[in-house]
């Protein structure tokens, strides 16, 4: 079985999340599991403004989407936590991440043999666009 670990602020839940997932839940295989990880409040700030929904709403969301397996609290922005304690198979990141923490992952998931899936960013699918796009 794969276990495949995904992880999402999920403020503002958009296609280019579902598709995310879908594509998470594909490489996981029939037999395989999607791990999401939901970014608490304080793991958002790290880098972010604080998220409009609560964390209990974005982990009920996450938990409500059929892709999904079992859905986790990420306490820091960064994955390598939850996935040095989850050991999964692969770890899925955005293209829109830094290069050198996708990096630092890979060296990660190297050492607990697994490995990272760089997945292409969509600008039009952002929360952050649509947040700007209601505010105008």
């Amino acid at each position: 079985m794969k276990l495949v670990y995904s992880y999402y602020i999920l403020d503002i839940v958009h296609r280019g999340h579902l598709k995310m997932m879908e594509n998470a839940k594909a490489i996981a295989g029939k037999d395989g599991k999607l791990i999401v990880g939901i970014l608490t409040d304080e793991a958002v700030m790290e880098k972010k403004p604080k998220p409009i929904l609560s964390f209990d709403e974005r982990f009920d969301l996450a938990n409500a989407m059929k892709y999904v397996d079992l859905v986790v609290a990420q306490e820091t922005y960064s994955p390598l936590p939850n996935v040095k304690k989850i050991k999964p198979d692969i770890l899925m990141e955005s293209a829109s991440h830094n290069e050198k923490d996708i990096e630092e992952a890979r060296k990660v998931m190297e050492k607990i043999g697994g490995e990272v899936i760089v997945i292409p960013y969509f600008p039009s699918q952002s929360s952050a666009n649509i947040k700007n796009q209601i505010k105008k």
